[in-house]
């Protein structure tokens, strides 16, 4: 891909300042949805905050050589739950974040000092493009579903195997085709600038619809065309509520039982994560045109991400992953700069401060980010595509082993095995692995 800024360029304080902004549209849905989903009182603000810090650690393990943002990881959401569901209290529940996140780092650390000793061309043996390929395309289609959900403001109905509109719907589906169309129009034939932020213009333009909607539902007490929520700064926050400062307060009620609880939470799901980060920066190295596993080295990513992740939930509570949606930005406009994903990390952790500004982003219609995501996870999807070019897919080795990671992954295998969830990437890449293995040429094939 012809980037319009490398790695190491380094854009003009305002645009950089601008590139910052519109990454953080790209990940600010995911990375707050987290808090939210999980509850029990944790700060959007903080997680903000974490991700910012995390994102600082992993740029410096990887010697500012990775452009690529951390946000939390969704992964994590069963371990946390069961972080509250041991605890007695909601400080030692704060406190298992923290202990739970600490076990998942520390699987990072060994396996980045595995990879260290023995090198990565067993990453390369188990997963070769016609492995890797298939699997970032899951990533983007196994993210397909919560896109077209938010684009239609509704949800999945199980009887009509479709999802299906709620109250705002038809106004939700405009705003949300708005967004996409703009963003699409923005990146293709876009002067300079514009090539360079069309989610931003994107995320204006249906913000700005959906605004006017929502004025006119308020005007005639039309309930389906409000679609953003100005009551959300009449509950401002301010000041993050950070993690450690409730956890510390149960640390004398901690047991072993509740610390194997998590170990046993935390750990497998780990293993799991390190399946999709291999995925991210196997798809972020093709964008780039520089392979990371090598230079900086898989060690030092993983280094980064785990040691990132152990403080942005410490901050924040989630334990973090690097994202899709910034992989995504990077690819859509084609800007690799990492001084952006660092101007990205201290904008969040500034925000984080700044009430007004956290709240104005979370007014921001589902719909709105459905569009934009839309064009994002079908990005990921196709990069993966783009991957699988190369590869003789006339040969039957390639396409079975295709075939079965393309079919687990689309068709949503998931298995829980005691306490633990295969999501349907790691499934799909552990299955494409398996069959990989079980196919390749040997000597005398031919």
């Amino acid at each position: 891909m012809d980037l319009i800024y490398d790695v190491k360029d380094r854009p003009s304080f305002g645009k950089v300042l601008v590139f910052a902004i519109q990454q953080i549209l790209a990940i600010l849905a995911a990375t707050i949805a987290v808090p939210s989903i999980i509850g029990n009182g944790m700060s959007q603000s903080a997680a903000l905050f974490g991700a910012g810090v995390g994102t600082l650690i992993y740029l410096l393990f990887t010697r500012f050589r990775s452009p690529v943002f951390l946000g939390s990881s969704f992964a994590f959401i069963g371990s946390m739950f069961a972080a509250f569901a041991g605890a007695t209290s909601m400080e030692m529940g704060y406190l298992g974040l923290i202990i739970g996140a600490a076990f998942a780092a520390l699987v990072y650390v060994i396996i980045a000092i595995v990879v260290k000793i023995a090198g990565v061309r067993w990453i390369n043996f188990l997963m070769p493009a016609v492995v890797i390929g298939p699997t970032v395309s899951i990533i983007g289609l196994s993210l397909a579903g919560n896109a077209v959900s938010d684009a239609m403001g509704g949800i999945y109905d199980a009887e009509a195997g479709a999802y299906v509109m709620n109250t705002h719907g038809w106004v939700s589906l405009i705003c949300a085709l708005v967004t996409l169309i703009v963003v699409c129009v923005s990146s293709v034939y876009g002067k300079k600038m514009a090539k360079l932020i069309p989610f931003i213009i994107g995320i204006v333009a249906g913000y700005v619809v959906a605004v006017i909607f929502t004025l006119i539902g308020n005007a005639t007490g039309n309930e389906a065309l409000q679609l953003v929520d100005f009551s959300k700064f009449a509950a401002m926050q301010w000041v993050p509520d950070f993690t450690f400062l409730t956890a510390f307060k149960g640390l004398d009620q901690l047991t072993g039982t509740y610390i194997a609880t998590l170990a046993v939470a935390y750990v497998p799901v780990a293993f799991v994560v390190f399946a999709e980060h291999i995925a991210d920066h196997k798809n972020l190295s093709s964008i780039i045109g520089k392979e990371l596993l090598e230079d900086p080295g898989l060690h030092r990513t993983l280094l980064g991400d785990g040691v990132g992740s152990f403080f942005g939930a410490f901050f924040g509570g989630c334990p973090n992953t690097t994202y899709g949606e910034s992989v995504g930005c990077v690819a859509i406009t084609k800007n690799a700069s990492v001084v952006t994903i660092l101007c990205t990390a201290i904008l969040c952790i500034i925000a984080s401060f700044l009430g007004p500004f956290v709240t104005f982003l979370s007014t921001i219609p589902g719909c709105v980010m459905g569009g934009v995501c839309i064009a994002l996870y079908g990005f990921i999807a196709v990069s993966g595509l783009k991957m699988l070019q190369p590869v003789d897919l006339n040969d039957n080795r390639n396409l079975f082993t295709a075939s079965v990671i393309f079919i687990t992954g689309i068709g949503g295998m998931v298995l829980k095995i005691g306490s633990v969830n295969l999501t349907e990437v790691a499934v799909a890449l552990i299955l494409g692995i398996i069959m990989n293995l079980i196919l390749r040429k040997r000597g005398g094939d031919k």
